[in-house]
């Protein structure tokens, strides 16, 4: 066990379908890659816990070191990726000079296998700290799984197994650079609802979709000015509409417009700022037609996520991984917002490649090698 490399672990996980079944009702979850991983993880000699809060998401933490003194070390990744993209092959790992193509392999099964891989040779090094791996179910759509992890984490959780954690690596790919800020994002519903009318009788109608027409203009509007507000380090916030339905038919004005915004945040933006600007929006828009109503929902907040750049795990993380890296910002959102909204100092840090969430998607083997070298590297280091 102790020889198997982080390449021979990634080709395993990259063959189990772990499509997450909240995206696509036929994918499978992650029960039989948390399975797996649980199994690797007491073959390597690491105390395995398994998490089944969540019917049929499971998730696994694992430990090694000595827990005898020393620093903490959480390296979290998820265990769940998003749909195959119709191939029929997407789980079968297909090598091409540095690259490996397939699903799941850069977001993020090659961050998890350095990670695990990290975990055990931490335990055969018997450091007097503790690395931990959260290997969490659900990353891609809600998060279940980093949540009830959090649960045995938290210091003030009431669970035995409830550990205090000095920081956290989120092994999400960055292209080996240290990410240590990113956007977090709100879903607004607005609902505009009118008056059903033949159309060839517009008096007796209130049109909700050129209602929401407005609306959606003066959100335009919104998107401007968030970009006119840069933050120093993510650069600007931004909105976008994302999902609308609305009306029954061509001769029918429409009695109901639906349309979801997705607002990017930055940090110091709450959601009661957002929601604020939402329904600041919504009057400023108020139809002059008494008949038509607009109501908002937020349906989704996520927090952003920022760590100082004198953070004790970003200087550390950068002396482990050498010349050439240095901080930077992340486009994406990730569960690395919990652990900071936890109180744990966060940094993401993973090997380069493209491809999330694309019909094509690969991942550097040299560029996983190294990552696992250099959280091995860091978990020396920190938990000594």
């Amino acid at each position: 066990m102790t020889s198997e490399t982080v390449l021979d672990l990634l080709d395993a996980l990259v063959r189990i379908d772990s499509v997450n079944p909240g995206l696509d009702p036929a994918g499978p979850g992650e029960a039989q890659i948390a399975a797996f991983v649980a199994e690797w993880g007491r073959r390597a000699g690491l105390r395995v816990t398994e998490l089944r809060g969540t019917p049929g998401r499971p998730s696994v933490i694992l430990r090694g070191g000595r827990a005898r003194g020393g620093g903490r070390l959480l390296l979290c990744g998820h265990l769940d990726t998003v749909g195959l993209a119709g191939s029929s092959d997407a789980v079968t790992p297909r090598v091409e000079g540095d690259r490996l193509y397939a699903r799941g392999a850069y977001d993020m099964k090659a961050g998890l296998a350095a990670a695990l891989v990290a975990c055990r040779d931490a335990s055969v090094a018997g450091l007097d700290g503790e690395v931990i791996v959260a290997a969490v179910a659900d990353e891609e759509l809600a998060s279940l799984g980093i949540q009830e992890v959090l649960t045995h984490l938290d210091p003030a959780a009431v669970d035995a197994d409830a550990d205090a954690i000095d920081a956290a690596v989120v092994t999400e790919p960055t292209e080996r650079q240290v990410g240590t800020a990113h956007r977090g994002f709100v879903w607004t519903e607005v609902t505009v609802t009118g008056v059903a009318a033949h159309g060839s009788r517009p008096h007796l109608g209130a049109d909700a979709i050129l209602a929401a027409g407005h609306h959606l203009v003066a959100f335009d509007h919104l998107d401007q000015e968030l970009r006119g507000r840069p933050h120093p380090f993510l650069g600007p916030g931004n909105l976008h509409a994302s999902l609308i339905s609305g009306g029954t038919e061509e001769s029918t004005i429409p009695d109901r417009c639906v349309f979801t915004i997705e607002r990017r945040t930055l940090p110091g933006e709450t959601l009661e700022r957002v929601e604020a600007d939402v329904a600041d929006l919504i009057e400023r828009c108020r139809p002059a037609d008494p008949r038509l109503t607009v109501k908002a929902r937020t349906v989704l907040y996520r927090p952003s996520m920022e760590t100082g750049p004198t953070a004790p795990i970003v200087q550390a993380l950068i002396a482990a991984a050498g010349p050439g890296t240095s901080v930077a910002p992340m486009s994406y959102w990730a569960d690395s917002a919990f652990l900071a909204a936890a109180g744990i100092p966060t940094v993401l840090y993973g090997p380069e490649g493209d491809g999330a969430h694309a019909d094509l998607e690969w991942v550097s083997r040299s560029g996983t090698s190294t990552v696992s070298t250099v959280l091995t590297q860091l978990a020396q280091d920190f938990c000594c």
